[in-house]
């Protein structure tokens, strides 16, 4: 498979405004372990070969397990992840997939059980920017 073109040379402005969002959610409350779970799973949703690559090794270096990497695509069946987790995983899902069924009152009332409103809105942002760079990855077709 070739790549059809490199959207950062073709629009490097918006490029630098992408990377740019990537530093600041570094800095949220989300624990960086979090942030990866949710690009991985959003990542796995939207058959990104790219920027699954990029994050199971990024995940990998920061400390994340063989087997909760391998398990995340049946996290709702795996013991491997928090509750917490779960919630987060559900929500990026729903995300993910919007069109399906949208957010329902449920997962979202779970994952006020285990994150601050601060939290769940960098998580919307999280969410939205992983699926903003797998759809740049998948429909250019870039190789990792």
């Amino acid at each position: 498979m070739m790549t059809r073109m490199n959207v950062s040379e073709m629009e490097p402005k918006s490029y630098e405004i992408l990377l740019a969002m990537e530093k600041y959610l570094a800095t949220t409350d989300l624990s960086h372990r979090l942030r990866e779970l949710i690009k991985i799973r959003a990542s796995q949703i939207n058959k990104c070969a790219y920027c699954l690559e990029m994050h199971t090794k990024d995940a990998r270096e920061n400390g994340e397990t063989e087997q909760r990497i391998y398990a995340l695509s049946a996290w709702e069946e795996s013991p491997l992840f928090t509750d917490a987790e779960r919630s987060a995983l559900h929500f990026t899902e729903q995300i993910t997939e919007i069109s399906k069924q949208g957010v329902t009152d449920e997962v979202y009332e779970n994952l006020k059980k285990h994150f601050t409103e601060q939290q769940i809105a960098q998580m919307i942002i999280a969410i939205g920017q992983i699926n903003f760079w797998n759809r740049i990855a998948v429909s250019t077709r870039m190789v990792h």
